[in-house]
């Protein structure tokens, strides 16, 4: 097969020895086999076999057949700055020679499908945030960089040089991939950094950002720290979000500028401002996928913290270059989607926002005045299970998960995929609600 050749040509030009054939399941949990380089032509015609009840959120029991993993070549990535001769594939799932509608890739794949149907290509952009942190002998967790005590540490130059080895690995690991790292600082938690790279088209981007946790993760557990995306680890600071950058193009010209006078002065096409309303009008149900664990709405229900401030929207308004907004537009070639955190599966998070803003699109609608919190629209839900309970009452957002089934017209998956996923985020809800936590001692323990 020509694919399996490239497959090895890239291999062999890239010195690799190993290959991660790599996936995730719905809540983003990175699955893999390691196979060896001389196995890699096996990999792409027979492609690797999971048993999928063992991966997690994969929407299988026990007694159905695997999931095959089969490698797309167009993914692949040298990452010897992590084990030398390994490299890391992203791979799309299949169950009897169909492509498995639980599969996050694939269901962002079809959503972007749908959009090129009616017309659009979708460039996507992400913020990576995330904590370094260790564990103090007691258990608890403290910046892996002892220093970090600001109450304002954000862009702090020296909380930078001082974590210099990590940045400088992550940053050089980035360009060596051609991913076009520019930035790289202190976030405005203590031991919260963000390293950015350039954007790209949406499945590259939700890869990269996969990849890129990845790398995190082993590089900093090489220096004795942990590299955590949890939306909010310390109650008193600021949590960490995974801000998306969307923008859409029809036949590579991009749609988003105003070709003629922009009354509300964002600069902004009718289309923009339809896809904004989409997203605003579908944003309480956006949440059980962009903030999808019990510990994000920690972040978003937060008043305040050490700093002063949460960088969290608490409501759907959009506003320009303004941070406090849900969707800020700081320019007139792209929305900023504020809303999801570290958390969030990244397939997920871009093809449920760019189902809501083309549902906005096709019905022209409208986003209202800028700023302003329509009547029509309700605040953030402020539990994950309030936010399951709006995504189950969204039939656009809960089509977004439903894609793979219904492209396949399954009758044996058809709409089970968001009755899954809603499934199995309210067990996560209960799981968490019937653990008696330390807030509860200290509150109750004597006071009656």
């Amino acid at each position: 097969m020509t694919v399996s050749r490239d497959l090895e040509n890239l291999c062999e030009d890239t010195n690799t020895t190993f290959v991660l054939a790599l996936f995730v399941d719905l809540l983003g949990k990175p699955c893999a086999k390691l196979v060896p380089a001389s196995a890699v032509r096996r990999l792409t015609t027979e492609g690797a076999g999971f048993a999928g009840y063992a991966v997690g959120a994969m929407g299988q029991t026990p007694k159905d057949p695997d999931l095959i993993a089969i490698p797309d070549p167009a993914s692949f990535t040298p990452i010897p700055f992590a084990k030398p001769g390994l490299a890391l594939v992203h791979c799309d799932l299949y169950v009897a020679g169909k492509p498995w509608p639980f599969a996050p890739r694939n269901i962002l794949r079809v959503v972007l499908d749908q959009a090129a149907e009616a017309g659009f290509e979708a460039s996507v952009g992400a913020e990576v945030e995330y904590f370094l942190l260790t564990r103090n002998p007691d258990g608890s967790l403290a910046p892996a960089d002892r220093a970090d005590t600001a109450s304002r540490p954000c862009y702090d130059a020296r909380g930078v040089t001082r974590m210099y080895d990590h940045l400088t690995a992550i940053s050089t690991a980035m360009n060596t991939l051609g991913w076009s790292n520019y930035a790289n600082d202190h976030e405005d938690g203590n031991g919260q950094f963000e390293q950015n790279f350039e954007h790209a088209d949406a499945i590259t981007t939700a890869d990269r950002v996969i990849t890129l946790r990845y790398l995190l993760s082993v590089i900093a557990a090489e220096r004795g720290m942990i590299a955590t995306f949890m939306p909010k680890p310390f109650t008193d600071r600021t949590g960490s979000g995974l801000h998306l950058h969307l923008s859409l193009t029809r036949g590579g010209a991009p749609v988003f500028p105003a070709v003629d006078n922009d009354d509300r002065g964002l600069g902004l096409s009718p289309t923009a401002y339809s896809f904004i309303a989409g997203i605003l009008d579908h944003a309480c149900a956006l949440q059980a996928i962009i903030a999808p664990t019990v510990n994000s709405y920690k972040r978003t229900g937060a008043h305040t913290t050490a700093s002063g401030a949460t960088w969290a929207p608490r409501t759907p308004t959009y506003g320009g270059n303004d941070r406090t907004h849900y969707i800020r537009v700081p320019d007139e070639q792209r929305i900023e989607l504020r809303g999801a955190d570290g958390s969030a599966n990244p397939y997920l998070a871009i093809a449920a926002a760019l189902g809501a803003g083309l549902d906005g699109i096709k019905h022209s609608s409208d986003p209202g005045e800028i700023a302003a919190l329509s009547p029509d629209r309700p605040t953030f839900p402020v539990t994950l299970l309030h936010a399951v309970e709006h995504f189950q009452s969204d039939p656009v957002v809960t089509s977004v998960l439903d894609a793979a089934s219904l492209e396949t017209q399954d009758p044996a998956t058809t709409s089970r995929v968001s009755a899954y996923y809603a499934h199995l985020k309210r067990e996560e809800f209960f799981a968490w609600h019937s653990t008696v936590s330390p807030w509860e001692v200290d509150s109750y323990l004597t006071a009656f």
